[in-house]
């Protein structure tokens, strides 16, 4: 593995269940919201609402619902009043896990995610236990039969982006959180179709496990990732593709 983890692999082969659940709309109101109150309600002088706004608009979100996420934010509409907390631990067989919580209510946040590793077999830990395993960064995956890999390369020479790989199933391009929009909007004037772009916290080294460990990490991680306050969930666990195939079904 080189940029997705694996948790990531699974969730986009998990997305039609999510998107069932209506989720996605909610995370993506709540990251509006977050994004114009801190950096303002203008996309063009604030990359974070950009990007928040594009993939609300990738995920076919109401202009309305957006425009009223942003005022929000701003102030203009009166709402709740939403905190970021990131939380840090292990999980089964030691890997490290992150936590991503935008909530209005932070004791309950508190407790739910506590709750949620202790009952899965892992450990809360202090801030800044497991962060430094991990480097912000765009991804940016497209399909094999998308573009040729020199068309790619040309692409990530020309746009400012870090890294090119072969995922097996699928290319992937991996941007700086400053280069993302600039790059996705470079393949996107080049006709390419993305299957996924986002910018997440990429490990930068993978904890591999194995049978009862692996089954045990996926429950804790699902686990955390339907809390109604969790906007992402990031691990730095790796596990065979077989296995992997098996366990999801």
């Amino acid at each position: 593995m080189s940029g997705h983890s694996k948790w990531a692999t699974i969730k986009h082969k998990k997305g039609a269940a999510d998107a069932k659940r209506g989720k996605v709309f909610t995370r993506l109101i709540k990251e509006i919201t977050i994004a114009a109150k801190v950096g303002g309600g203008d996309p063009d002088g604030n990359p974070r609402l950009r990007t928040a706004i594009l993939a609300a608009k990738a995920e076919n979100m109401p202009a309305d619902n957006i425009k009223r996420a942003v005022q929000r934010g701003t102030g203009e509409i009166e709402g709740l009043a939403y905190e970021e907390i990131q939380f840090e631990g292990y999980g089964p067989g030691g890997a490290a896990i992150i936590v991503a919580v935008t909530t209005d209510n932070r004791n309950r946040a508190v407790s739910e995610v506590r709750h949620a590793f202790s009952k899965n077999g892992g450990n809360l830990g202090e801030t800044g236990s497991v962060g430094y395993m991990f480097s912000k960064k765009g991804v940016i995956s497209i399909a094999k039969d998308a573009a040729t890999e020199d068309k790619l390369m040309e692409l990530v020479l020309e746009s400012g982006a870090d890294d090119l790989n072969d995922e097996g199933e699928h290319w992937e391009i991996l941007t700086g959180p400053k280069e993302f929009d600039s790059v996705l909007e470079a393949i996107k004037t080049a006709k390419i179709t993305t299957q996924s772009a986002e910018v997440t916290m990429v490990p930068s080294t993978y904890t591999k496990l194995e049978g009862s460990q692996a089954a045990a990490m996926l429950r804790i991680l699902e686990t955390l990732e339907d809390l109604d306050d969790t906007q992402a969930v990031y691990s730095n666990f790796d596990m065979d593709e077989k296995e992997m195939a098996a366990l999801v079904g």
